[in-house]
C-alpha cells in the first residue's frame, strides 16, 4: 500500500488520515461501525501493533512483591479499529475457555483476574502511539507512550494508582511474543510484575469482518 499521502493538509497546518474506506449503503452494526480489515493510511507506521491482530492465548507469571510467582494463562484479541486509524486489544484473565479458564480456589489479585481492553492510536506529531488501557472490573487505568526501541516495543506511563509503567513486547514473530510489565512506586527501583509468553491460536465461528478498499 502506498502511503505517501498519507495525510492531508488541513487549513489549520494540522494532518489528518486521508479516509479511503466506501460508505456501506444503509444501516451497519456497531461491529462493523468500530472494526476495520486494516489500516486506512500510514500502513508501515501502524504495523508496529497492526503485526499483531488477531487471536493470541499466553502463559503467564504474576510475581509478587514477596517473591512468590503465580501462574495463570492468559487470552488476548487485537482488531483494527476506527477505521483502521487505530488497534484495539482485549485481555482477559482467566481466559473464557480452554486449560485455565476454571476459578482458581484462592483470591486472584491484582492481576489475576482482568477482562480489560486497550486503545493504540499513533501520533505523527510525536512519531509514536497513545496507549489506553481500562480494566472496568478492577477501576484500573494506565496511560502509557509506545515506540520501537531497537527490536522491541517500548511503553512507558502511569498506572491510576500512581505507579510508574513499563510495558514491554519483545522476542516477536509471526506467531509468538513476550510480554512484561515493570512498575516503580518511587520512580528508583523497578519490579518486574508479570510476564506473558504469547503464541497465535484460531478461534472459530468469528463475526464477518467488513471490508476495506485500499
Amino acid at each position: 500500500m502506498d502511503t505517501s499521502d498519507a495525510f492531508s493538509q488541513t487549513k489549520g497546518g494540522a494532518h489528518r488520515f486521508a479516509t479511503s474506506i466506501t460508505p456501506q449503503p444503509g444501516p451497519v452494526s456497531f461491529f462493523q461501525a468500530l472494526c476495520a480489515s486494516g489500516p486506512t493510511a500510514c500502513a508501515d507506521k501502524l504495523m508496529l501493533y497492526g503485526q499483531f491482530v488477531g487471536n493470541w492465548e499466553a502463559d503467564a507469571n504474576w510475581y509478587l512483591p514477596d517473591g512468590t510467582v503465580r501462574q495463570h494463562r492468559w487470552e488476548i484479541h487485537f482488531d483494527w479499529v476506527l477505521e483502521g486509524r487505530a488497534i484495539q486489544d482485549v485481555w482477559i484473565t482467566p481466559p473464557r475457555r480452554g486449560p485455565g479458564s476454571s476459578e482458581q480456589s484462592e483470591p486472584w489479585g491484582e492481576f489475576g483476574n482482568q477482562y480489560g481492553t486497550t486503545i493504540r492510536v499513533y501520533d505523527p506529531k510525536i512519531d509514536a502511539w497513545h496507549v489506553t488501557y481500562i480494566d472496568p472490573y478492577s477501576g484500573y487505568q494506565a496511560k502509557l507512550t509506545g515506540r520501537l526501541r531497537g527490536d522491541q516495543i517500548v511503553q512507558e506511563g502511569n498506572g491510576s494508582d500512581g505507579a510508574l509503567l513499563r510495558w514491554v513486547f519483545s522476542d516477536i514473530s509471526a506467531d509468538k511474543f513476550r510480554w512484561h510489565a515493570e512498575i516503580s512506586r518511587d520512580g528508583a527501583a523497578w519490579h518486574k510484575a508479570l510476564e506473558m509468553f504469547a503464541r497465535r491460536c484460531s478461534v472459530s465461528n468469528e463475526a464477518p469482518r467488513p471490508q476495506w478498499v485500499p
